[in-house]
């Protein structure tokens, strides 16, 4: 059957992305580089289920924490839970403040030592306080913020994919994506992400809620390029960890931007 580059790009993507049952046809660079771009497709899917199920819970009388809880536990179930284990591999590689080589090898040790577990606690907390307290005014930001942070999330990872950023290993997922994307297209995903979200946020929510996403979009990418910058200097290029932990990073200030009175 023809199968087009986009479609591998789907599916290279979703089949590494999610845990959803999407067969990965190809594992090429140019299949890479097409999951890469259409990483903030599987970001609205992941996070469209996650307000979706935040929605449910809400109108069959459930608290808005609960709701919360739920929102954000979906992601994690969708992404077997690959993103926050990345992120506490990072955090412990990152401080243990060992030479590269020691430091990459903590991070694929299997257990999880201090500085992931209170990165895991403090990073979970903050993005449950904060969609709470959206879900808690509004239950349709609420579900807005919610697919804004899963977009945001796989935004940086597309960001993180550009070329010229190396993978500090030779193998694994970060080596696969490693600098597959060129940079003009890493740029303009991201303007035209950000352009449509503020968009949807303004004809949703009014004008107000464009520059509340805008800023919580420029913020997440912001925050997720400064700890990349950080790791690429420490461990000497990303990893499928470091991938990781850019998604939650992301996803979390977007969030906590979410939940601020803005303009």
């Amino acid at each position: 059957m023809f199968t087009t580059p986009a479609l591998h790009g789907l599916r290279f993507a979703f089949g590494t992305l999610s845990v959803l049952p999407v067969r990965v046809t190809r594992w090429d660079r140019e299949a890479a580089r097409g999951g890469m771009l259409a990483a903030p497709v599987v970001g609205l899917a992941v996070g469209g289920a996650a307000a979706l199920t935040a929605l449910l819970l809400l109108t069959l009388g459930a608290a808005p924490l609960l709701a919360t809880v739920a929102a954000v536990a979906v992601p994690a179930v969708l992404t077997r839970g690959l993103h926050l284990d990345g992120l506490a591999d990072t955090a412990d590689g990152l401080g243990s403040g060992k030479p590269a080589e020691d430091a990459l090898r903590i991070m694929k040790q299997s257990d999880i030592g201090p500085f992931g577990v209170l990165t895991l606690v403090f990073v979970v907390l903050g993005q449950t306080a904060a969609l709470a307290q959206v879900y808690g005014e509004s239950w349709s930001r609420g579900a807005f913020a919610t697919a804004v942070s899963a977009v945001a999330a796989r935004l940086a990872l597309t960001l993180a994919a550009r070329a010229g950023v190396p993978a500090a290993r030779p193998e694994g997922l970060g080596a696969a994506v490693a600098g597959v994307v060129p940079v003009g297209r890493a740029a303009g995903a991201a303007v035209a992400v950000v352009a449509v979200a503020a968009a949807v946020g303004g004809l949703s929510f009014g004008a107000g809620e464009i520059l509340r996403t805008g800023c919580a979009l420029v913020a997440a990418l912001a925050a997720a390029e400064s700890l990349l910058r950080h790791c690429t200097r420490r461990f000497g290029g990303v990893t499928g960890d470091v991938f990781g932990g850019l998604a939650e990073t992301a996803a979390t200030v977007s969030l906590v931007v979410m939940s601020l009175s803005l303009g």
